[in-house]
């Protein structure tokens, strides 16, 4: 079938992972190669002709490419983006670098928060005023505007972010400045706050807007060279790009707005998640992705990701709220640390063995490449203790370099620690593997969740091969490894259903609501999403309406979900049950105060896309590989039997210790271990101690 073939694209900071799925060639395949960081695009296009060549696709029966990356988080954290100006109003250009106020480590002195990312030079206040019910006090002086804008250009500004007061209530002087500034200087990219972020919260909706600013251009060139690349190579098929929230959007949407896409890459993990254990029929699953670079963890339940509204980039703390930038937008929510493959394990000034967050990245990546690479990472712990094959990794593509490896670790941490290879490899596998757990124990206790109630799905190149380890120290008995696991993420590209969200803050006391209001709302929220996703006539939209309430009083809000059809006086009682309902969830106890309504939201999404992961498995292929010596924790080095995954055949049950290969990845599992083998060739694991 001609134009059925769909491509996910993740670009990590180590691999770029692509699969292919061809539904009328009942065909899926996969591809993995080094990242390319100077020059993201180039691994992409690599990667997709290599898979049209490995699978004899033609470039016109590419029906869509979907793409994600963690570009937009890696500006953020070098500090690589654009420079920025920002037009406020006069007497608030300071709103950035007062924040709210607070300290985020009240017992230490020196704690600095995230710098601003518009210095106070590139800050000017304009004069123009709203009252905070949206009514105009004093217009905009267009003078000043332009006159500011001279200025800052002159110093190097970029791109413009404009940030007013009571802006989400009234847009019309921002974008009176954005026609403004477009007209006079066409080429200067300006972001304003309430197309962005039509939230209340002024520094939030301000550090939302100069984000955004931040990494358009950066991110604008770089979608605009892949697209381009695409086309080159005769792929004239639909760019999509992957959401934060877990939705995909258009090229043209991501390049407005491409402070949404801040989480896209690790957001796909987990609605592939979601997918997967709802094929599986598990309700409670801990996401575990773990890449060459970082870990992710989320929560999965009833087959959906958990969602929130706000979320704090650059933090300067890793686990301290407030040390970073606040961004208001909806993002799978989930704890990223920096362990992956690729982190580097050392000894501090105290002589303590440590592990992460720096990173061997794709260049020169860890010392088993042969790349140039000096200090010990995981994958070279990995490697030291049998995890991994040096003859089998990616298939055979890339044969691992064993001695080097073994001489690095004792140079660098068996030699001073007075250990031998072994036991400082499994010392490196374990600090990053508690530090995982502790970090899985933090966001599910803030959750009020205990990890022992939940599966932990393992995916990602480096999670299956920690997975037995990290669900032991979490007492978690059931680990999932969906096949491929290595590409996970692109395979959650390609399932992530096509979605918009949408937010308008209209901040009222429940019972003063003014409803033709809000449905004027709805009705401009429904016609912005309809204009993104243009479904067709017979698609099936699904919407999906909630708002954000509080007690009056209250600093902070929970997602109510609203009733369906047109919303009027009659539907308060049913709203101050839903809020009352999800108010006891959350702090299991309801209040008797007035409420109030803070924000509403609006979600439209379109079908989801299904996607085979399994293959028929490979014809008279023996899938016993043979044996080789692992270390698994408390057992020491025991014989394990390798078994080739793609040879494996639903129903097939295996006893640990084992060792599950397959192109991407690779899975060890002890003696204390039950394997079986489901439908989907999924491995369901059963740790009986």
């Amino acid at each position: 079938m001609s134009g059925s073939a769909r491509i996910g694209v993740d670009v990590g900071g180590t691999f770029t992972d692509l699969l292919l799925h061809d539904p009328g060639r009942n065909l899926t395949h996969t591809g993995k190669l080094p990242t390319t960081p100077h020059a993201p695009h180039e691994a992409i296009t690599a990667g997709v002709a290599r898979l049209l060549a490995e699978t004899d696709t033609r470039p016109s029966d590419v029906s869509a490419i979907v793409h994600g990356t963690t570009l937009v988080t890696n500006t953020l954290l070098e500090r690589t983006g654009a420079v920025v100006g920002l037009l406020a109003t006069a007497g608030f250009s300071d709103s950035l670098e007062m924040g709210r106020e607070t300290r985020f480590d009240t017992t230490d002195l020196h704690a600095r928060p995230a710098a601003p990312l518009v210095p106070r030079h590139l800050r000017r206040g304009v004069p123009g005023r709203l009252a905070a019910d949206g009514t105009e006090l004093e217009a905009v002086d267009d003078a000043a505007v332009l006159r500011h804008v001279r200025e800052l250009i002159d110093l190097g500004v970029e791109a413009l972010a404009v940030a007013f007061l009571h802006s989400c209530r009234e847009p019309g002087h921002e974008r009176h400045v954005r026609d403004l500034v477009r007209e006079t200087y066409p080429g200067l990219p300006v972001t304003v706050s309430s197309d962005v972020a039509a939230v209340l919260g002024e520094f939030e909706r301000a550090s939302t807007a100069c984000l955004n600013a931040y990494v358009q251009p950066l991110m604008s060139r770089y979608l605009d060279d892949l697209r381009h690349g695409l086309t080159s190579m005769g792929i004239g098929a639909p760019l999509r790009i992957v959401l934060s929230s877990g939705g995909v959007t258009t090229l043209e949407d991501a390049k407005r707005f491409p402070v949404r896409l801040l989480e896209s890459g690790p957001a796909a993990g987990v609605i592939a998640a979601a997918s997967l254990a709802g094929r599986a029929g598990v309700d409670n699953v801990l996401s575990f992705d773990m890449g060459g670079t970082t870990a992710k963890l989320a929560v999965v339940q009833g087959g959906r990701a958990r969602i929130k509204h706000d979320f704090e980039a650059g933090r300067v703390d890793k686990f301290r709220p407030g040390s970073g930038l606040p961004v208001r937008l909806t993002v799978v929510d989930m704890i990223e640390i920096g362990s992956g493959g690729g982190s580097l394990a050392a000894l501090d000034r105290l002589g303590l063995l440590k592990v992460g967050p720096r990173s061997a990245g794709s260049v020169p990546g860890p010392v088993a490449y042969g790349r140039g690479g000096e200090h010990p990472t995981v994958t070279d712990a990995d490697l030291a203790l049998g995890y991994l094959d040096a003859q089998n990794f990616l298939g055979g593509e890339m044969r691992l370099h064993g001695p080097e490896v073994r001489k690095s670790i004792d140079r660098a941490v068996a030699g001073p620690l007075g250990l031998d290879t072994t036991t400082a490899a499994d010392g490196v596998v374990e600090v990053v593997t508690q530090s995982m757990a502790a970090a899985a124990r933090m966001h599910l206790s803030e959750q009020g969740k205990d990890p022992a109630d939940f599966a932990l799905l393992a995916f990602g190149g480096a999670g299956p091969v920690h997975a037995y380890r990290l669900a032991k120290a979490l007492k978690i008995s059931r680990v999932l490894v969906p096949m491929r696991a290595g590409v996970m993420s692109a395979y959650g590209f390609l399932v992530a259903a096509p979605a918009v969200d949408e937010v308008r803050s209209l901040p009222s006391p429940l019972d003063e609501v003014d409803w033709d209001r809000v449905t004027a709302l709805y009705d401009d929220m429904a016609a912005h999403a309809d204009a993104v996703l243009r479904p067709g006539p017979d698609t099936r939209v699904r919407l999906r309406r909630t708002l954000d309430m509080r007690y009056v009083g209250q600093g902070s809000e929970i997602e109510v979900e609203l009733p369906p059809g047109r919303l009027g006086p009659t539907d308060v009682p049913v709203i101050r049950a839903a809020f009352e309902t999800a108010y006891q969830d959350v702090f299991g106890r309801s209040l008797t105060g007035r409420a109030e309504v803070v924000s509403w939201r609006l979600s439209m999404r379109l079908p989801s896309h299904e996607v085979p992961l399994h293959t028929a498995p490979t014809a008279g292929t023996e899938p016993r590989r043979g044996v080789r010596p692992v270390h698994f924790p408390g057992y020491g080095v025991l014989d394990a039997v390798v078994w080739d995954r793609y040879a494996l055949r639903p129903g097939a049950e295996i006893r640990g210790p084992a060792v599950f290969e397959e192109r991407e990845s690779s899975a060890s599992f002890g003696p204390d271990c039950r394997v079986t083998v489901d439908d989907d060739l999924t491995l369901v694991v059963e740790i009986t101690s």
